[in-house]
């Protein structure tokens, strides 16, 4: 990066937001990594790191960068497994965190307005005084933010029912490239016919557009009850039959989410603390079923009981008798609560990294992809974790699938290890009509190779960022570049 383009900026940052600008390495040292799998010894440090506190901050900072065509990269929680967040070419980093109120509660209309850095846990803390949640709620919730779930497209505990972000999402602000504040959706309804749909452009974007400032969510009200039930089932598949047959049947479900054994063993930390083994599951268990059921009391009641006699009767299911390995999934999977110092992520990420292929398969594959997964897992020298099927469609069987590894990040080689896992499974997916990313994103690891799922269309998605972003400062080199797949063509 030309530092002298670099300190022009930083002094016309500074007169902009003061202090809230710094050069110091022991600030841009803490934005210079997510938890995307990378070598112990890399860092991709920003030239400047900026917290702006309102829209209007973000238009002059992004003046700057247009001005001095200095890339712009939005950071949030930092949660991200695809490298989206890192400055991979230098730059000035946006600390999201800033943008942190409540812009307001509507409750007859049942909606939300935040500034984009709110992060979720302390929204919906804030909502439960009004006896509302925002239902979209990823497991990295009390890191995540609005704007990162919008630019990620992420996945969510509840989507069955709820769906992702983009089914509570009614409207945003974004600041393009063009250094423009504009506001994009129906403003306070759910649809619109109107116009095209430039909402939906920014689901996924990881920053590459623009940054998120505002948005405005629907809302609903917290439930009077919730239930959760697991079931073991004889494959992958009969997870996805007994999901349709309960929608089917007429009952509601509010989540749901699939385990092979081996994923089962990652979230039961609770479990063999309190009982000092791992939960014992019958031979001809290859998959179990974790439902949750909400509502009013006796509603919740009666649909466990149906659905239980369902899937026992029709799918010949075991319902898992012992609650408490249910409930301690529930734990780690939804109300984040750990024994202290022995939590999963802690314990499982100090010799090595969780990684993932996060791909979407059509729901009667799964056996095929799973059957794929091990002989591809096996052939890139990974250490299986597991695999977890989630629903994120509402009302419908969906796969959403997390191929997770461990990944030694000791050496270089080991990492280039985990990316070639990464595009032989997208490959596959591809290759059984699915897709290659459903919660991660390209990030820095999949652009330019995307094409095998895009083909010429990637050559359109590159000219609507151009009409957004003209001199090609936004998140400068993500979903059109990845420095980890070199064998791909790329596209101009």
């Amino acid at each position: 990066m030309n530092m002298g383009k670099i300190d022009k900026a930083f002094a016309e940052l500074q007169d902009i937001v003061g202090d809230r600008a710094t050069t110091s390495p022991i600030h841009r040292m803490a934005y210079s990594r997510d938890w995307s799998p990378r070598y112990r010894g890399m860092n991709d440090l920003p030239d400047i790191i900026v917290i702006p506190n309102d829209t209007q901050e973000v238009v002059r900072i992004t003046k700057v960068a247009h001005r001095y065509e200095i890339p712009l990269v939005a950071f949030a929680g930092g949660t991200g497994m695809g490298g989206g967040a890192v400055a991979w070419k230098g730059g000035i980093m946006i600390e999201t965190k800033g943008l942190n109120r409540i812009l307001e509660v509507d409750q007859q209309n049942m909606t939300v307005t935040v500034q984009s850095g709110i992060i979720i846990d302390v929204l919906n803390n804030e909502l439960a005084r009004h006896k509302l949640w925002l239902p979209h709620q990823p497991e990295s919730k009390r890191a995540c933010t609005i704007g990162a779930s919008i630019g990620c497209d992420n996945d969510s505990t509840f989507g069955l029912r709820y769906g992702k972000i983009s089914d509570c999402l009614l409207n945003a602000v974004i600041v393009t490239g063009r250094a423009e504040a504009v506001r994009v959706g129906p403003r306070k309804v759910s649809f619109s016919s109107t116009g095209y749909k430039l909402l939906d452009l920014l689901v996924a974007s990881e920053g590459t557009l623009g940054t998120i400032t505002e948005a405005t969510l629907r809302v609903v009200p917290i439930p009077e009850a919730r239930e959760v039930r697991g079931y073991l089932c004889r494959c992958l598949n009969d997870t996805a039959k007994g999901i349709e047959r309960l929608l089917g049947s007429g009952l509601a479900i509010e989540s749901a989410h699939a385990n092979c054994r081996n994923r089962l063993h990652f979230y039961t930390h609770s479990y063999r603390e309190k009982y000092g083994r791992e939960p014992q599951l019958p031979e001809w268990a290859a998959a179990i079923l974790f439902l949750s059921f909400a509502g009013d009391e006796d509603i919740v009641a009666f649909t466990v009981d149906k659905a239980t006699q369902i899937m026992t009767d029709e799918l010949n299911a075991q319902l898992v008798r012992e609650q408490e390995l249910v409930e301690g999934w529930w734990d780690s999977k939804h109300r984040l609560e750990f024994i202290p110092f022995k939590q999963k992520w802690p314990d499982s990420q100090r010799q090595k990294k969780f990684g993932a292929a996060d791909l979407g398969l059509p729901i009667g594959r799964l056996e095929e992809g799973y059957r794929r997964y091990l002989e591809i897992a096996e052939k890139c020298d990974q250490e299986i974790l597991g695999m977890t099927i989630y629903n994120e469609s509402p009302n419908k069987a969906t796969a959403s699938v997390s191929f997770a590894v461990f990944v030694d990040d000791s050496s270089q080689d080991k990492v280039h290890q985990f990316y070639q896992y990464v595009r032989e499974m997208s490959e596959m997916a591809i290759e059984l009509d699915g897709t290659m990313s459903t919660y991660i994103g390209d990030g820095d690891r999949l652009g330019g190779f995307n094409q095998l799922e895009h083909g010429p269309g990637l050559k359109y998605m590159r000219r609507i960022k151009r009409i957004f972003d003209p001199k090609n400062i936004m998140n400068t080199g993500k979903k059109f570049q990845s420095r980890w797949i070199e064998d791909h063509k790329g596209v101009t």
